[in-house]
């Protein structure tokens, strides 16, 4: 089975086996080997119940499709990244349907260089290779499959990032969410003076505990509670395949993605003084302000993985940010991590000797952020406009993604979702009360008229 619809803006991603199933992991496998012809590639796969099967039907249509297979088993998305980059691969595809529940399956694909596999990016083109192979076959001599080992180095590489005698004892709650953080801390935590409070580290595709995605306030409720009843000097979340991390402090505060940008980008700097550091549009003048503080470059990006990770390349940047929690490195191949992040936060609270909260208090008084706000509308290019025309005037006007009107003393984004009919908000101001009030006139043009 293989639905057209799984094929989405930066990955694939659908219900099993209704939408998509092994038959139809083969065909995609085959047609991104037919459309990119690499040589060698990597594939892995996380903990979800179809994984097994589906991982197979992967390395079976790609390696049918001539291409040489190496199999790294059961690991999180980074380490597929990872593996490409490390092994001086063609490209790789990891079996993964990230933090989405448990009925579904899907697939992050990149190129050499782990550069990611989207929708402007070559996916469309596999999809409809992949469509018109179903249930057929195109003789070519088939490629071989080996085992490769990548934990050794991975570990290694993601310990080169902090300085492991500058982090101190501190007591960090983890919910691996059933995940598959919970195979890939464990050999971390090891090399590591904390002291991890290890919540839901089995992995487990059926997430009997909660969904694995921390972006939801219902799926945190736990490691909150959790961080103040230990008396932890932070928490720390991760999503199903583990390539994001979300953190607490130790007032059970949830960090935003923007501050602890900022609060990275700091550590960063201090590393590597007047480096580039890449922010998206949605973030908070936290970002920027917090990057040109300590001697570095702020970049202004996109939203989305394909383009933050091509902008690195293009611009040599050190760093980069997004305020979903997704976090990339110059140092690991220009893709993103959840683990090095977190390895990040425990040097940065380490080296300062004061708490998280401490470290966030200056951001939490100065900045005051919606999140993001999503309305259903009817017609999205309409509603962009009529933002425009309405709210334009109080600033200048960005069209990098959707529209952004900047004013002295707020700020905000709209864009649309690349997969259903939505406008997402994000909205700063200098206030709270200013803040509010912003929120609720941008809120007011966009909801009226029935959303249209």
């Amino acid at each position: 089975m293989l639905d057209p619809k799984v094929f989405k803006a930066y990955d694939v991603r659908g219900i099993y086996p209704s939408e998509l199933d092994e038959e139809g992991a083969y065909a995609i496998a085959r047609g991104y080997v037919s459309e990119f012809e690499p040589r060698q590639i990597a594939v892995g796969r996380d903990m979800r119940l179809s994984g097994p099967a589906m991982a197979e039907a992967v390395i079976e249509g790609a390696a049918d499709a001539g291409a040489d297979v190496i199999d790294i088993g059961m690991v999180g998305t980074e380490m597929v990244y990872f593996a490409v980059g490390e092994l001086d691969l063609d490209g790789g595809v990891m079996v993964t349907a990230s933090h989405n529940p448990k009925e579904y399956t899907g697939m992050k694909i990149v190129r050499r260089g782990a550069l990611p596999v989207g929708g402007d990016s070559g996916l469309l083109e596999v999809r409809d290779r992949a469509l018109a192979a179903t249930g057929t076959t195109v003789p070519v001599p088939a490629g071989g499959v080996r085992r490769e080992d990548i934990w050794p180095a991975y570990v290694e590489r993601v310990l080169s990032f902090v300085d492991v005698e500058a982090i101190r004892p501190l007591r960090v709650v983890i919910d691996a969410a059933n995940g598959m953080a919970g195979t890939m801390l464990p050999p971390v935590l090891e090399r590591l003076p904390i002291e991890a409070v290890r919540c839901y580290f089995d992995p487990d595709g059926s997430f009997p505990n909660h969904e694995p995605n921390p972006l939801l306030p219902e799926n945190r409720e736990f490691i909150v509670r959790k961080t103040l009843e230990e008396g932890a000097d932070f928490g720390v979340a991760f999503d199903g395949d583990a390539d994001r991390c979300f953190f607490v402090d130790d007032a059970g505060e949830f960090v935003p993605g923007d501050f602890a940008t900022a609060l990275l980008a700091e550590g960063v700097l201090e590393k590597e003084p007047g480096a580039k550091v890449i922010y998206d549009v949605r973030a908070s003048w936290a970002v920027p302000e917090t990057i040109e503080r300590g001697g570095g470059v702020p970049l202004v990006n996109r939203v989305g993985h394909a383009f933050i990770k091509q902008r690195m390349r293009e611009e040599a940047a050190a760093f980069a940010g997004e305020v979903s929690g997704h976090y990339y490195f110059r140092g690991f191949s220009q893709a993103d991590s959840g683990v090095v992040p977190f390895l990040l936060m425990l040097e940065r609270v380490s080296k300062s000797g004061a708490r998280l909260s401490d470290l966030l208090r200056p951001y939490r008084e100065r900045y005051f952020i919606t999140g993001e706000l999503n309305t259903p509308v009817a017609d999205v290019a309409r509603k962009l406009e009529e933002l425009e025309q309405r709210l334009g005037p109080e600033g200048t006007v960005s069209h990098l993604d959707g529209i952004s009107v900047d004013a002295a003393d707020w700020h905000f984004n709209v864009r649309p979702s690349n997969t259903e009919p939505l406008l997402r908000l994000n909205l700063e101001a200098r206030s709270r009360e200013l803040m509010e009030r912003k929120r609720d006139e941008v809120l007011a043009v966009i909801r009226g008229d029935a959303g249209g």
